[in-house]
């Protein structure tokens, strides 16, 4: 890492000159060349101040950063409480951020480390995030563990059983029934959905079951994707009979359409969603839904980033304990019957 004698070197002044424009100091006297020179030179070599650095070079933050796609989604408040649970029984805080910055050139994440704010990062990127965002932040090689993603030749991951969870939700159509079975995906690029097609696979070819390709949509996760995805399934002939749908925010965004359109749920389309929230239990009819184990992902993320910046061990994890279980509630019923 750049320090206050390379960023002096590359402006041409004295490391002092640097230190108090890097720092604000009252008592900065240098013209405004003078300072537009050293801001260049700092960034040109990514010098980061390391404030915990400056009271004590062993000194911990013992703060840990948790950074999720959206802090307003239901779906992440149990990973927050575990999280927080676990700091807090380790000594340290969580910060929460958005991962919204997580893309080439982005600063904000990239500061909170570099400069020594956080010791060391849960993060959970969004599918709008491109691989290049990610690579660039993990190549600094700090505590970072990722968290339901992840990034070729990097060891740190918490991931939920994805698998798992839509192999019971696509299970329990099967049982009851149900054999044009479609799959509201999310986006083709996304580590989540790629894993949860393999469950849906799985359950359906267990089963002796084939469906057409275009019993799949890969649009994405967010309530409109869901509408897009419910419109491209039931415009096929055959009409599927059920729909499991990949994430929670899509299915409430499907079940809304269904109502629209005048399709009847569950008496002439079953929906299933993988992940469980208070949003599932409260659409109407009350979707049922494949509880994945968030509140564990959170714990486990944490504990992971402690350890590795206390030991610098690093693992990749699955939960499976608890496993994914599955609540029945009122979207889901035997397929209907025609003469």
């Amino acid at each position: 890492m750049a320090t206050l004698g390379d960023v002096a070197a590359r402006a041409g002044v004295s490391i002092s000159a640097v230190s108090r424009v890097l720092s604000d100091a009252p008592d900065s006297r240098v013209s405004a060349a003078t300072r537009q020179r050293i801001v260049d030179a700092a960034r040109e070599l990514q010098y980061r101040p390391n404030f915990a650095g400056r009271a004590l070079k062993s000194a911990r933050t013992q703060v840990v950063g948790l950074v999720v796609p959206d802090i307003t989604n239901a779906l992440f408040t149990e990973l927050m409480h575990g999280a927080e649970d676990e700091a807090t029984e380790r000594g340290y805080t969580v910060l929460l951020g958005r991962s919204d910055d997580v893309r080439p050139g982005g600063e904000v994440i990239a500061r909170l480390i570099g400069e020594g704010r956080v010791d060391g990062m849960a993060l959970q990127v969004g599918d709008a995030v491109l691989p290049a965002g990610l690579q660039d932040l993990l190549t600094t090689h700090a505590p970072i563990v990722l968290v339901n993603s992840s990034s070729p030749g990097y060891v740190g991951s918490v991931t939920l059983d994805d698998h798992h969870g839509a192999l019971i939700a696509t299970q329990h159509l099967l049982e009851l029934g149900h054999e044009r079975i479609a799959f509201a995906n999310g986006l083709p690029r996304s580590f989540t959905a790629k894993r949860r097609r393999t469950g849906y696979k799985l359950a359906l070819t267990t089963a002796g079951v084939r469906v057409p390709k275009e019993y799949e949509t890969r649009v994405g996760y967010t309530v409109d994707n869901g509408r897009t995805a419910l419109h491209r399934l039931m415009a096929l002939e055959p009409r599927p009979t059920a729909i499991v749908v990949a994430n929670v925010n899509a299915a409430v965004g499907l079940l809304a359409e269904a109502r629209k359109a005048g399709i009847r749920v569950p008496e002439d389309l079953s929906v299933v969603t993988v992940h469980d929230s208070w949003t599932a239990e409260n659409t109407w009819p009350p979707l049922t839904a494949v509880k994945m184990q968030f509140y564990t992902v959170g714990r486990t993320a944490v504990r992971s980033v402690i350890r590795r910046i206390e030991t610098g061990e690093t693992s990749d994890e699955v939960v499976t304990d608890p496993p994914p279980e599955l609540v029945v509630r009122e979207s889901t019923a035997p397929p209907r019957r025609t003469s």
